[in-house]
């Protein structure tokens, strides 16, 4: 007979909740979750139901489809309702005393009767035992869980052949119970397992343990509230031990001695698909196979979590115990001899869902886009959720991974974000101190070239009349030395205006294509090097051309050399550095000095600030070259120490000006 199951989506993603930890797919035993936009989706088509990714989801991501709401409207309709439990809920409901309270609460919420599902499994235990017995020459794969006859016939559907063809013992129970009774039924399963939900047709409803939690609690049905009551007949035999390892063949009456290798044992999520993956390659050749997804039935996805495997192993064999020693033999006996004749016989078809490998050139691309270039880049250290780095590239191909998902990648890549940014904040502090110093120097600039046009005419009076004066007296006259000062100091403010106004953009640029390269050598000779300082001209580029006004940039370069020689006074290193890029140019002067201290960082511009003694300096270098700078459409950016704790001092001078800028005079 055919066993037919149902289309319900069972598994699926709460998405709001998934935080991207990829715990579900490295669990997945079928890899049936797939990454979209940083989001885990269960695929339903490839998804066995075994419920690892609900059981192992910190944060309730993965749920099932729950009945909970559909039972309750059943018990309030006028159907005669059939409770059907599985053997494993002594494990679960370890609060109750014994089997008449657990009843007694499931009749009161409702179920007309209440049916141990371990009689199902006494007859297909025996169906088991027949089949072994009269087919020596052929091996099978037990059929009883029905998240591994869906990884078979999904994942490895040429052993759909080999699953028994027997069906579970709950399909089992169902025939009994339609055969029992005459009136039309309606049948709940009530057990550990999700993929039952899915399992077959013949079960009106399926929900699990936890849910049947929940609708106790919501009626306020506890063991003090309640009739106990016995199992309605038939009572089963040693079928209540077949949700634990190795309970089939404890059933069946078969020895798990380890001398007997007919049997293969495997249960959790790993164990089974290493057995079904040895019998494939052919390693288990006339072995018949007993699989569990779960670590036994016990421990199944509708189990309450944090439950002890050990504690509860030892629940279901006290209950069977304690259940065979009141077992009236010779009642069990003669019901099952009276469904004896009930079909329990199933057919199964293969629903391939597998995947094509993907191309060697797919997956390496795949792989480089990981960052995965070389072998010793393969670090398989499973963080993706996928045993290699070779198999999460296969997932990224087929469309189930992301290449984000690789650790390695992304904290490579976040240290990668990291930098630029660091780049892009010292790029906007740079931007915003500019910003700060063209708003002072623009006013500023007003401010000296008005002063500038001011004091040129009474400068232009005092020097004319002073050569005036010396031209109408004696030789040796002592008034000569009085007119020469003061021809000499009206020059050096003469000088001083001049200064203030370029300072303020009043002069005009002519640019002219320039080597920069041997310009920057050129500037060396203007000033006087000492012997204890060592310079260094640093290009990758013999020949560098932007367009500038030679005399003007001359003026910065010296005043920027000069003054890095003044700051090293006991000898040191002047390096000047010429880079070439794309659309600009940058010059690098810098010194080993004693650097600038952060107080004056933001006056260095400002006119007639200086740090030097008085009449050697005034004041009006730096103006001037940052007036030049600017009338060439550049960018002049200063980076110095002055304390010895933060490394070494020094202090250097970056200029960036655009080759081919239009220059508006």
């Amino acid at each position: 007979m055919e066993v037919k199951g149902t289309d319900k989506i069972l598994v699926y993603t709460v998405k709001d909740r998934c935080r991207v930890c990829y715990t579900c797919v490295r669990e997945c035993p079928v890899k049936a979750i797939r990454i979209i936009n940083g989001q885990a989706e269960v695929m339903a088509e490839r998804c066995i139901a075994c419920g690892n990714c609900v059981n192992i989801c910190s944060q309730g991501a993965k749920t099932f489809n729950k009945q909970v709401e559909e039972v309750e409207k059943l018990l309030k309709s006028d159907e005669l309702v059939i409770a059907a439990v599985a053997p494993s809920f002594p494990a679960e409901f370890t609060e109750i005393d014994n089997n008449t309270e657990f009843v007694g609460m499931l009749k009161k919420l409702g179920f007309k009767g209440v049916v141990e599902v371990s009689f199902g499994a006494d007859l297909v235990a025996r169906e088991y035992k027949s089949l072994l017995s009269n087919n020596a020459n052929k091996s099978f794969i037990s059929s009883d869980c029905p998240a591994v006859v869906s990884c078979i016939r999904k994942h490895h559907p040429e052993l759909t052949s080999s699953l028994a063809p027997i069906v579970s013992p709950m399909v089992a129970i169902s025939r009994v119970l339609r055969e029992k009774y005459v009136k039309p039924i309606k049948i709940v399963f009530i057990g550990p397992c999700i993929a039952k939900k899915g399992e077959s047709d013949e079960v009106d409803n399926a929900i699990t343990f936890t849910e049947l939690r929940q609708l106790l609690m919501s009626k306020n049905i506890n063991k003090y509230n309640i009739k106990p009551s016995e199992f309605d007949p038939p009572h089963a035999g040693k079928g209540s031990v077949f949700p634990v390892s190795h309970g089939l063949l404890n059933t069946m009456g078969k020895s798990a001695d380890v001398t007997d290798c007919s049997v293969i044992v495997a249960d959790g999520k790993k164990n089974f698909i290493d057995a079904i993956t040895e019998y494939e390659k052919g390693n288990l050749k006339d072995k018949h196979l007993q699989l569990l997804c779960c670590d036994g039935c016990i421990m199944g996805p509708g189990m309450s979590k944090n439950g002890s495997r050990l504690n509860r192993r030892n629940k279901i064999s006290t209950y069977s115990r304690d259940k065979l020693n009141k077992l009236n033999l010779a009642d069990w006996y003669h019901q099952m001899q009276k469904y004896k004749t009930i079909d329990l016989h199933r057919s199964f078809d293969a629903v391939d869902c597998r995947i094509d490998k993907p191309s060697e050139e797919a997956i390496n691309y795949a792989l480089k886009r990981m960052g995965k270039n070389t072998p010793e880049d393969h670090l398989n250290c499973r963080a993706c959720g996928y045993d290699t780095c070779r198999l999460h590239a296969i997932a990224i191909v087929n469309g189930f991974a992301e290449v984000e998902m690789c650790l390695p990648y992304s904290i490579e890549k976040m240290h990668q974000t990291i930098s630029n940014l660091n780049i892009s904040n010292e790029k906007l502090a740079n931007a915003r101190q500019a910003l700060k110093q063209s708003e002072k120097l623009a006013s500023m600039g007003q401010l000296s070239a008005g002063i500038a046009h001011e004091l040129n005419n009474p400068l232009g009076v005092i020097s004319m009349y002073s050569n005036i004066l010396k031209e109408e007296a004696n030789p040796d006259d002592p008034i000569l030395e009085d007119l020469d000062l003061i021809v000499e100091q009206a020059e050096r403010c003469k000088n001083i205006v001049g200064g203030l106004l370029n300072f303020a953009r009043k002069n005009q640029v002519k640019p002219d294509k320039t080597d920069i390269v041997d310009f920057c050598r050129h500037s060396l000779n203007s000033v006087i090097i000492p012997e204890n300082i060592e310079v260094n001209i640093n290009t990758e580029s013999t020949q560098i051309y932007a367009e500038i006004d030679k005399d003007q940039m001359m003026q910065v370069l010296s005043n920027l050399e000069k003054n890095a020689i003044d700051a090293m006074p006991s000898g040191g290193n002047l390096n000047v550095n010429i880079l070439d890029k794309i659309d600009d140019i940058e010059i690098v002067i810098s010194d080993t000095g004693s650097g600038i201290k952060e107080d004056d960082m933001d006056k260095i511009f400002t006119p007639f600030f200086t740090t030097k003694g008085i009449g050697k300096g005034t004041g009006m270098g730096l103006p001037l070259v940052y007036g030049i700078v600017k009338m060439h459409k550049g960018q002049i950016n200063v980076v110095s120490n002055a304390n010895p704790d933060n490394g070494p001092l020094g202090t250097k001078f970056i200029i960036t000006l655009p080759k081919r800028t239009k220059i508006s005079n």
